[in-house]
């Protein structure tokens, strides 16, 4: 049985020892401006310039400085929101892929100076400075090295243009805290009226070496962020979500900005070289930028708590984007959201029991790195063991049975990230019971856990690059989360609503109403058989909360929809589930939907697998009405498919149809294209 050492006991010798020797880093370790930029954790992102007004994720470059033109722009809105959202940063788009610019850049006539707003006088980049200053906000810069609209883009004049713009950014706004380069690059676009295709050579085109070293020069202090650093990373997805392993630690010089394949690099590596940590991006919207159609589709609490965990939680910071709409304005169906998400970060670690527990460890290392550290609330102390005691464990004592359903764990990163495994156990009538366990802990980590109850607990490193070095253990007791139902259909247009609990009430509507307590409940399946809209929300009767409200757009069922293959499978890509998939065998996905319908768009959601392939990113939607005569209706991109996978949406001209083709021009691996799930749009 292993002895522990208690603060009490230690104290009465404290006062006549010298405080021990520090411990060793272990390598690599973070500079100061990192250590600056993880202390911030949360902060968000602006996507706002000319996608806003063309409704696209990446625009082309043939669009004219006349369409930008919002009517209520309020950057000080922007911040306002952030700050109540706890944010400490704002990351503004200032040059998107289409070129576009939020400056008035002496280097292009494609830019805010040209457009009706602020009768061209105008200049975003300083109200966005000016409004976040006032706020307390830092201030970070997103420059997309690609540009569709420039016409010496693929040539070494461009790069020069590129570096003359960063000097705009980087010299006019005062200080910036992380410049963020977009890792897409290279592709179609019109280059100043070419409307052509070009390829660069992502590794050496825009000679990074020199172009790091002009934001080091006009920015010491701001972070670079990119696939590769050289200061903070991509974390790999667009979901926001962190890695149950993830290192800060980074073999950097083996990765580069719009690599293929960064997914198998985007968790860090234990044995990495450089300190580049992780950053996790997500929008609070399936789109980057401003659709009308997602104002229904803003993330729900649920789903941002489960963001919030996985990346904050797990050795990440949190990047969550805002698309600002056509007003210039941070939507309200958004605001609420980023709100409520705020309110309940502070409740879920509104009280750290383990302030009140008493605090022993099976070893320390001596003088000023003993187990009250823990608790102080002082990153800067840590507690710590004798050189070679990587094992050890440390024991948290209530005093009283506590009920608790959250562990958060902090190492001291400043001398190196280390450990790689460690567990929560709880004393049960005088053995131990293990309650959770986790691989690395980084900068922070929170286990998340079903409620448990214990009056003394124990957390125990079992496995380290070397020493731990812990800064911070907390734990706390999480209110539960009333989750909103499921509502899914069946191909025949059979509707089912479940909720996570099964003493839980449901209540719905279809006729495009808000469901209320004690109106309409659920008593089983129903059928929806045309265009319609089920609501649908979860009460708990024991509490009377109400959760938020789940919302499904439905259009035509599929019974009757026949796919032009003979393969078998190819009835994976209507059958209303969007984990099977359909690959197609030309690049053709054509449709015969029984009956003649009047279509105003389609629906494209690509595949779902672990291992996705063959993504559409160029394509055409062809209809008729006698499956032998078609006409093209779209043409088009889906836009960033690769790294944000979700549901496409194509709109046209209503035309009555039967027959439909989607035909792929272009995927983003080359492979043949898949079909996750394929729909109609009616209204």
């Amino acid at each position: 049985m292993k002895k522990y050492v208690w603060p009490f006991l230690a104290l009465g010798l404290s006062y006549c020892q010298e405080k021990a020797a520090p411990p060793s880093p272990v390598l690599p370790v973070p500079h100061e401006r990192q250590i600056a930029w993880q202390e911030m954790q949360f902060y968000g992102f602006v996507h706002f310039n000319m996608n806003t007004f063309s409704d696209r994720e990446w625009g082309f470059g043939d669009e004219k400085p006349e369409q930008f033109n919002p009517t209520e722009l309020d950057a000080k809105q922007w911040a306002r929101v952030a700050k109540e959202a706890g944010m400490k940063g704002l990351i503004i788009t200032a040059k998107h892929h289409d070129g576009f610019v939020l400056w008035p850049s002496a280097y292009t006539e494609h830019s805010v100076k040209n457009s009706p707003w602020r009768d061209g006088k105008g200049d975003l980049i300083r109200e966005f400075v000016d409004a976040c200053r006032a706020e307390g906000l830092k201030v970070g810069i997103y420059y997309s090295p690609w540009d569709r609209n420039h016409a010496d883009y693929g040539k070494p004049e461009y790069v020069t243009y590129m570096k003359n713009q960063l000097t705009e950014l980087l010299t006019n706004y005062g200080e910036i805290y992380e410049v963020w380069f977009d890792g897409a690059n290279g592709g179609d676009g019109w280059y100043g009226g070419a409307n052509e295709e070009r390829k660069v050579e992502k590794r050496t085109y825009y000679d990074w070496p020199t172009m790091h070293a002009l934001v080091r020069e006009l920015q010491p202090n701001a972070m670079m962020f990119s696939d590769a650093g050289p200061d903070v990373r991509w974390v790999g997805n667009e979901h926001g979500f962190a890695y149950e392993t993830t290192w800060s630690n980074l073999m950097r010089d083996s990765v580069y900005a719009g690599m293929p394949g960064f997914e198998k690099w985007a968790p860090g590596q234990e044995n990495g070289t450089h300190w580049i940590p992780a950053e996790s991006d997500v929008s609070i919207r399936p789109g980057w930028y401003y659709h009308k159609y997602e104002d229904h589709k803003v993330r729900t609490l649920p789903e941002l708590m489960e963001i919030y965990y996985k990346s904050i939680g797990q050795n990440s910071s949190l990047l969550i984007n805002f698309p600002v709409d056509t007003r210039g304005l941070i939507h309200e169906n958004d605001e609420a959201a980023i709100l409520k998400m705020a309110a309940k970060v502070k409740e879920d670690f509104a009280v750290n029991l383990a302030k009140e527990g008493r605090f022993g460890a099976s070893v320390d290392r001596g003088s000023g790195y003993e187990a009250t550290n823990l608790s102080d609330g002082d990153f800067n102390t840590y507690w710590t063991t004798p050189d070679g005691e990587i094992q050890a464990s440390v024991e948290i004592d209530f005093g009283k049975e506590v009920s608790f359903n959250r562990l958060l764990v902090q190492e001291f990163v400043n001398l190196g990230q280390r450990v790689k495994s460690f567990s929560l156990e709880k004393e049960v009538n005088g053995s131990w019971e293990k309650v959770a366990e986790g691989t690395t802990i980084g900068y922070k980590r929170v286990l998340r856990f079903d409620d448990t109850q214990a009056q003394k607990i124990r957390v125990n490193f079992l496995d380290s690059k070397d020493i731990p070095v812990i800064s911070e253990i907390g734990v706390y007791s999480a209110p539960a989360l009333l989750f909103p139902p499921r509502v899914t259909r069946t191909a025949e247009g059979k509707v089912s609503i479940a909720a996570a609990e099964s003493d839980l009430e449901i209540y719905y509507t279809t006729d495009g109403s808000t469901p209320e307590k004690g109106k309409n409940a659920y008593a089983g399946d129903f059928g929806v058989l045309s265009a319609q809209t089920v609501q649908a929300i979860a009460v708990d009767p024991a509490t009377g909360n109400v959760s938020e409200i789940a919302r499904v757009d439905y259009d035509l069922p599929k019974a009757n929809w026949k796919v032009a293959s003979s393969d078998e499978r190819a009835g994976r890509a209507i059958d209303e589930n969007i984990h099977s998939y359909f690959t197609t065998e030309n690049n053709v996905f054509q449709m015969d939907l029984g009956q003649t319908a009047e279509l105003s768009g389609i629906t494209y959601f690509p595949m779902q697998a672990r291992y996705p392939s063959g993504f559409i990113s160029d394509y055409t939607v062809e209809v008729s009405e006698n499956g032998s005569s078609w006409k093209e209706v779209a043409r088009g991109e889906f836009s960033n498919i690769a790294a944000s996978p979700i549901e496409q949406f194509v709109r046209f001209d209503k035309v009555q149809a039967r027959y439909l083709r989607l035909k792929s021009l272009k995927t983003t691996d080359g492979n043949k294209a898949t079909v996750g799930e394929f729909g109609v749009i009616t209204r």
